[in-house]
């Protein structure tokens, strides 16, 4: 199975071609996920990303805890404390094997009404902040694209819900996955087989390796890393507003390389007070409305300790 490349450079102020279009909608309605290249982000940018994040992820402990993960999920996430319980593809008992930094959208102040609205943590660090943010707002452009994108190619005919995302729910991981030994059990991930809860998960990822994708047969087929391409895949949400058009597709991390994995995924959202529902033109809804922000309380209480109720 070869997971397709779309090349976007075709995408010119919110207009695509029939051929764009076909191309989406095949690669996300069969597999769920692509490599996207002629993104327009520059690859120099996307270096200092990595840099910064090595910068941090190779800080003492002790440095990293004093951002750690807040109740706005913004900071950092030790080892060990990420369980992904919610997972209907398999049993998961043991914590994933990864750490990262999470940085979520920039408000001045926690806003009344609005989960997981607030600041930023930002470690004392060396153009760690001037880039994620640099970052962060060349993605959300990109991710404005491809929704608009994603939406048209799976027939959607109301696309008012794009208004939930002119203030989107945004959140930039820095990952590092330290090497699983061989011989460890073949239940103990990197990141344990799940779907993403969001709309859009764009990734950059170095050339270690270890990304999974399940095709429809339940093979796990590996996704390398492409010179100059991000790994974009649906989810969730983005599922549920095409009415299953477009899929939401397992992968997982398995890091036996013997080597440091670094990843930075970059998950592009609604508002969380937007309702999410299967939008007109896209068939017979499949499913219920819900509201984004309730349903992000529900997943990371289950995944993050701190998130849990007490």
């Amino acid at each position: 199975m070869q997971i397709p490349k779309i090349d976007i450079s075709g995408i010119k102020d919110n207009e695509f071609s029939e051929s764009l279009l076909q191309d989406f909608y095949y690669a996300y309605s069969k597999y769920g996920f692509g490599y996207i290249i002629n993104h327009g982000i520059e690859k120099p940018l996307i270096d200092q990303l990595f840099q910064v994040s090595k910068d941090f992820h190779s800080q003492p402990l002790s440095d990293k805890m004093k951002v750690k993960l807040n109740q706005n999920h913004r900071g950092y996430i030790a080892i060990n404390t990420s369980t992904d319980v919610n997972s209907k593809l398999a049993e998961v008992k043991k914590p994933n094997q990864s750490e990262s930094f999470m940085m979520m959208r920039e408000d001045t102040s926690e806003l009344p009404n609005v989960y997981l609205s607030g600041p930023n943590q930002w470690p004392d660090l060396k153009d760690f902040k001037e880039v994620l943010e640099k970052y962060t707002c060349k993605m959300t452009e990109l991710g404005r694209k491809l929704m608009r994108l994603a939406l048209i190619s799976a027939g959607a005919k109301d696309l008012s819900i794009m208004q939930s995302f002119e203030i989107p729910t945004i959140w930039l991981r820095l990952l590092h996955y330290p090497p699983i030994p061989k011989n460890s059990p073949s239940d103990l991930y990197g990141s344990a087989p799940h779907t993403d809860f969001g709309c859009l998960t764009i990734l950059a990822q170095d050339e270690i390796g270890g990304l999974q994708v399940q095709t429809r047969e339940g093979e796990w087929i590996d996704l390398p890393k492409v010179e100059d391409s991000f790994v974009v895949n649906v989810g969730d949400m983005l599922a549920r507003l095409t009415n299953g058009v477009l899929r939401s597709t397992p992968h997982r991390v398995i890091n036996k390389s013997g080597k440091e994995r670094f990843s930075c995924p970059f998950f592009f959202d609604p508002h969380t007070n937007a309702t999410v529902r299967p939008l007109k033109g896209t068939g017979k809804p499949k499913f219920s409305p819900i509201n984004f922000g309730e349903f992000l309380r529900e997943e990371l209480e289950a995944s993050y300790e701190k998130h849990k109720k007490v």
